[in-house]
């Protein structure tokens, strides 16, 4: 089969499109045929060694394809994969990081982590939704136990989590508010069903949140770290929930200890999700109540195209990456 695969760490050039060994489904897997495949941030860490990773290893957590063999299910059953592997002892395997990965034309994962999709979703909406909206659902509804006619802050509008936290929260009857440096991100999050939008570089987010929900959000998404993190907590109401799922301009902010007893903040750290995190956004996304947002569809073979467009911060949502038969 053809794949990407990485045999060093560094930057898009390691990225190659070559010849690699088709997977030999093992006993309770499903053999899947994938026709699209999503881009990550965990994509770029791990081509970066960040962990390092066995290699040659094929990136990719999230894809979408139509079933070969495996007990369940019949050939040519449209499907979607579930990133990760809950053993259920608190261990979580994941698709690309732990395993080769979805950037391949074929693929063989456990039966558990398979689930059928509908007609009305096609392959690259499929592929868009899984790891960012499971990671999105779990920050929300299982840390933050997020409540219809609350308030919620999203930094950074253009990113995948952050589409999917939009989709999700506004699909469990909150109200949005989200940022961007780009007044055509923000035009398209008001599209998208944002409540409230702010310039980041420009506006004063805090002064605007706290004004817009008479005290501050009820809850904080942020994934940028070092470059939000004071803002966060100064954004969030007293009592409020503060979400931390990355950290992309920086891991180490300041704390701001006093901020986080003053006010009785909940911090939660978050990632990724379980079984009952990725069946509930299934149910979600499947029912047509949260839109997976795709930013652009790149060949397989331009992989590294599609590394660089996600490096660079120009998506607004998912690139993904389209497989031929």
């Amino acid at each position: 089969m053809q794949a990407i695969r990485i045999h060093e760490d560094g930057g898009p050039e390691v990225l190659r499109y070559e010849k690699a060994p088709d997977p030999v489904p093992g006993m309770g897997q499903v053999l899947i045929e994938l026709r699209a495949a999503s881009l990550n941030h965990l994509d770029v860490w791990i081509r970066k060694g960040l962990p390092s990773v066995p290699k040659p290893r094929i990136l990719g957590a999230d894809g979408a394809g139509v079933v070969v063999s495996g007990d369940g299910f019949e050939p040519g059953d449209r499907v979607v994969i579930n990133p990760g592997h809950d053993h259920g002892d608190g261990r979580i395997t994941v698709v690309g990081e732990h395993t080769d990965g979805t950037h391949a034309e074929l693929i063989a994962v456990s039966r558990e982590q398979v689930y059928p999709i509908p007609d009305t979703l096609d392959f690259e909406q499929a592929a868009a939704f899984p790891l960012v909206f499971e990671t999105a659902y779990r920050m929300l509804a299982t840390k933050a136990g997020l409540r219809e006619g609350e308030w919620v802050l999203v930094w950074g509008i253009g990113s995948g989590v952050s589409t999917a936290t939009l989709a999700i929260a506004k699909a469990l009857g909150a109200r949005v508010a989200v940022t961007s440096s780009s007044a055509d991100k923000l035009e398209r999050a008001r599209e998208l069903g944002a409540d409230a939008t702010f310039n980041h570089d420009t506006d004063d987010v805090v002064a605007g949140v706290k004004e817009l929900t008479s005290g501050g959000a009820h809850v904080v998404v942020d994934h940028v770290g070092e470059a939000t993190w004071k803002r966060s907590l100064d954004a969030a109401r007293a009592a409020g929930r503060v979400c931390v799922c990355g950290a992309t301009t920086g891991p180490n902010p300041p704390a701001n200890l006093h901020r986080i007893w003053w006010k009785q903040l909940t911090v939660f750290g978050s990632t990724m999700g379980s079984k009952e995190d990725f069946e509930a956004v299934y149910e979600l996304v499947v029912s047509g109540r949260a839109e997976p947002v795709v930013d652009a569809v790149f060949p397989l073979a331009e992989a590294a195209a599609a590394h660089e467009r996600l490096e660079a911060g120009d998506q607004l949502g998912k690139i993904v990456l389209r497989i031929p038969r």
